[in-house]
């Protein structure tokens, strides 16, 4: 089975600092894949320079027919990318004064193009989707965290991406949002959605993810099926950090 997404040689550097030293990635159609590691080992920024939030200094980015290098990328470049991708923030990243249809509706209508009807008709389906179908007129200071962190889904939803990056998440909900959010990752999931999840959840990581990638110091230090990387890392710092967070 021939790779539906790949990253080759990708770096990213703040000043100084280099946060992603040479990352290469392959993505089978419809593989969900859970990335771990310490805090500030490049996890959510190799998230968001795929998605050109941040722009990486070197690499180059393929989905399906649609290749990029990451340094040279012109603005056309960017948005295709954008166009094929789906990004969950862990801190939702509304628009405090939109409603939850409309915060949906923004990708529509801004990176697809789409008319106002169109995407409010897409929005109230997703919105269905997630739970939400009587909340579409509220804004997000109404609703509850695990709530627009289910909107955020959404809108990632909408755009039917060839990949669903998450970034941790759950990280910003309390206790009792956390379940739910979870829940709706992993039906979508079970619906082949090819994904990268940043997650500290690691029994959630074992569960929905078909193969787990360990992250450190700006690299993949090591990856395989859960059963193998939770029960017989290789590496002896993926089997500190099990140990830690275990």
């Amino acid at each position: 089975m021939s790779c539906e997404i790949t990253v080759d040689g990708l770096v990213k550097r703040f000043g100084q600092n280099t946060v992603l030293n040479g990352i290469d990635m392959c993505l089978q159609p419809g593989e969900r894949v859970a990335i771990i590691g310490p805090s500030g080992t490049g996890k959510s920024t190799l998230l968001r320079c795929l998605n050109f939030l941040d722009r990486p200094d070197e690499g180059r980015f393929t989905l399906g027919d649609l290749s990029v290098d990451a340094a040279s990328a012109t603005t056309r470049d960017i948005l295709a990318v954008r166009r094929r991708t789906g990004f969950v923030f862990q801190n939702y990243a509304l628009f405090a004064n939109k409603t939850a249809r409309q915060n949906i509706m923004e990708g529509l209508t801004v990176v697809r193009g789409w008319s106002r009807d169109k995407a409010a008709a897409r929005a109230d389906e997703i919105l269905a989707q997630i739970g939400l179908g009587d909340r579409g007129d509220s804004y997000p200071a109404a609703l509850s965290g695990g709530q627009q962190q289910r909107v955020g889904i959404g809108r990632a939803m909408a755009l039917d991406a060839d990949l669903m990056l998450f970034d941790e998440p759950t990280s910003a909900l309390d206790p009792e949002w956390v379940g739910e959010v979870l829940d709706l990752i992993r039906r979508i999931a079970d619906g082949r959605q090819t994904m990268l999840i940043v997650t500290h959840e690691m029994q959630f990581a074992r569960e929905i993810a078909d193969r787990i990638i360990f992250m450190d110091g700006g690299k993949i230090v090591e990856q395989g099926p859960p059963d193998q990387l939770f029960g017989n890392a290789k590496d002896e710092r993926t089997r500190a950090f099990l140990r830690r967070v275990g």
